[in-house]
């Protein structure tokens, strides 16, 4: 498992969205991006940081942010889950864990006394330059898109 620092090159990866198409991180070359990990579709926690990036999507897009999201969910779940919330960005199908695990942000997790393996909610504000700006450990769901303005301000 990587432990990935700030000033650090922030991990390629080519995977499936939500529509199918092919995506790679550096198609997003030149274009400051907020890649957010989150646990499961249409789950409470991850349905807020969702919608919380999607109301606040105009004022990142112009603030110059992509945003992608990625959980090991399949291209099926995400495109049900991008359609309930109408959200206007790109949701990657990580189903063979290997950007999780390239980010480390796949992980034992603990849920009333018993151990299993899941996704930790994090964030990554990468540069346009490819290299990770800020690293976002303690997300806060409800207010996730607010909490990356006031990081960067």
């Amino acid at each position: 498992m990587s432990t990935l620092k700030e000033g650090d090159k922030a991990p390629d990866f080519t995977a499936k969205d939500q529509n199918g198409k092919t995506v790679s991180l550096s198609d997003f070359k030149g274009m400051n991006v907020i890649l957010y990990f989150y646990p499961k579709d249409d789950t409470p926690g991850c349905t807020a940081e969702a919608c919380s990036f999607r109301d606040n999507y105009q004022s990142l897009i112009a603030k110059g942010f992509e945003i992608i999201g990625v959980s090991t969910d399949d291209e099926k779940s995400h495109k049900k889950f991008e359609s309930k919330y109408s959200l206007p960005f790109t949701l990657i199908a990580d189903t063979d864990k290997t950007i999780v695990e390239a980010y480390g942000v796949w992980v034992e997790k603990n849920m009333y006394g018993k151990k299993y393996m899941g996704t930790a909610r994090k964030t990554f504000i990468i540069k346009a330059d490819g290299t990770i700006n800020k690293i976002i450990d303690k997300v806060d769901s409800q207010n996730s898109s607010q909490q990356i303005i006031d990081l960067l301000k």
